[in-house]
């Protein structure tokens, strides 16, 4: 069942959850076991008694807008009223614990509501009701976070989704969300979820990361820097390709910020992710099947949708499947300076699954066919990993030549060269570029982005270093 209601068409928290802590264990003077039971059962009363007293006003929505200290300062008096009513004893510490967990289940995410305000954190994984593990630094931790039940993570599950109208239970056992951050939410449930419900949650910054950042952190060098804002704002297009974890939504956050303010931009995404400065942005979002399993748009539709709107630039989020076909025929036709994420091993990988992506489109080509729209849309593939020590680096720029009988021809700009390792074991290495000078480098010109030709060897020159630094660097 539902664990939530609704009045006037608003999505409610219930005025009576359900009881998510299991019985708690009674001696035989009827006293609770241990003080942790105590406890707990203390929690649950002050949870309910609070959602109580609050009748049927507390919605989603209003959770969502951050009224936490109105609920913080409610749950205090009804602790305060249980202690005083019935003659208990709780030190300074142990009620500020109590009245932030039982605002967290009333104004936040429950038990993860610390991790998800924890800077340091980039990804929480809820595995059952037992198991949180986190990433810090691109390594993972287990936490001593523990649910109460399955059906304390449903519940939390439940507050994520509703707000954004989705659902989940056995008839759809999983979904995609965001929270209003625009961190990215996965949760599957049992029957799939062996384990129990799981959550798997992908953080971001409230403040999103810069060029600078990714520079600092060492993830690319201000050379690949300039080189890439010259060929985002000369309208070259480009697929960045790694991993699943690799940092590639938040590079291609960084890319989007290279284009001019005066463009009209059209993002499209499974889920919402994308942090765009500009101005002139229109944001469009896929959407699932209701309830009837009808209904669903996919990325597919809006790509198709979008070229009616009049984009100066489309960003797909991430192409998966026949989508891959009409973004090709976009930036053949007009729509210059597209970007678009995809997962892949490699630069050569990721035109390997673009090829497949096109065939699953359902149209009939000719795999030279397929391969010629390839070579002749996309100019540049940036490609990320992570590497064993949790950080994520840009290893190549990749440029699309053309095609030479039936293989698309690469040739890299700019490599990432690792060394060895550190006593610490962290990556030791530097970006370089391969002496190549790309193609497209007259293009870049003609649109007034200069850079300079010693850029493109190694090592660089005192001439080309002082240019850039002139140009922003």
């Amino acid at each position: 069942m539902s664990l939530s209601k609704r009045l006037n068409g608003q999505t409610l928290i219930p005025a009576r959850p359900p009881q998510i802590g299991k019985p708690v264990t009674r001696g035989e003077n009827g006293e609770p076991a241990s003080k942790a039971h105590a406890i707990l059962e203390l929690k649950d009363r002050v949870l309910r008694e609070t959602i109580e007293g609050f009748g049927e006003e507390i919605d989603l929505k209003q959770v969502a807008q951050g009224a936490r200290a109105q609920f913080e300062a409610e749950v205090e008096n009804t602790l305060n009223t249980i202690l005083q009513d019935d003659a208990l004893f709780m030190n300074r510490s142990e009620r500020q614990r109590l009245v932030r967990e039982v605002t967290d289940e009333i104004a936040g995410y429950g038990p993860i509501d610390l991790l998800l305000h924890d800077p340091d954190v980039s990804e929480i994984m809820v595995n059952g009701s037992r198991q949180v593990y986190v990433e810090r630094k691109g390594k993972l931790h287990l936490t001593d976070i523990k649910f109460r039940d399955d059906d304390h993570v449903l519940h939390t599950i439940e507050k994520i989704i509703l707000p954004l109208g989705r659902r989940i239970d056995e008839a759809s056992p999983l979904v995609d969300a965001r929270l209003p951050d625009g961190s990215r939410v996965n949760a599957i449930i049992p029957p799939l979820a062996i384990n129990g419900p799981t959550i798997t949650i992908r953080k971001f910054a409230a403040d999103p990361f810069t060029v600078e950042d990714m520079i600092n952190f060492g993830t690319l060098s201000t050379e690949i820097s300039h080189f890439v804002r010259a060929c985002v704002a000369s309208r070259i297009n480009i697929v960045v390709s790694g991993s699943t974890g690799s940092g590639k939504t938040t590079v291609l956050n960084v890319l989007s910020g290279f284009i001019p303010e005066d463009e009209r931009i059209i993002t499209i995404e499974d889920a919402a992710e994308l942090q765009l400065r500009q101005e002139h942005v229109v944001t469009l979002e896929a959407r699932p099947p209701n309830l009837e399993g009808k209904g669903r748009i996919a990325i597919r539709d809006l790509v198709i949708n979008s070229l009616r709107m009049r984009p100066d630039r489309i960003v797909i989020g991430e192409v998966r499947g026949g989508e891959a076909l009409d973004m090709l025929q976009a930036m053949n036709t007009g729509h210059d300076g597209s970007l678009t994420t995809g997962h892949a091993n490699s630069p050569r990988d990721m035109l390997t699954r673009l090829e497949t992506m096109v065939l699953m489109a359902g149209v009939e080509l000719p795999v030279r066919a397929v391969r010629e729209q390839i070579a002749s849309s996309i100019e540049l593939v940036v490609h990320l990993s992570r590497f064993k020590d949790g950080t994520r680096k840009v290893t190549h720029v990749t440029e699309i030549v053309g095609l030479e009988s039936d293989t698309i021809t690469l040739q890299d700009i700019f490599i990432y060269e690792q060394t060895g390792l550190d006593e610490q074991g962290r990556v030791l290495g530097r970006h370089r570029p391969t002496g190549i000078v790309p193609r497209f480098l007259a293009k870049l010109e003609q649109s007034g982005n200069h850079i300079p030709a010693d850029v493109f060897r190694f090592p660089y020159s005192t001439v080309s270093k002082k240019r850039l630094s002139q140009q922003g660097g």
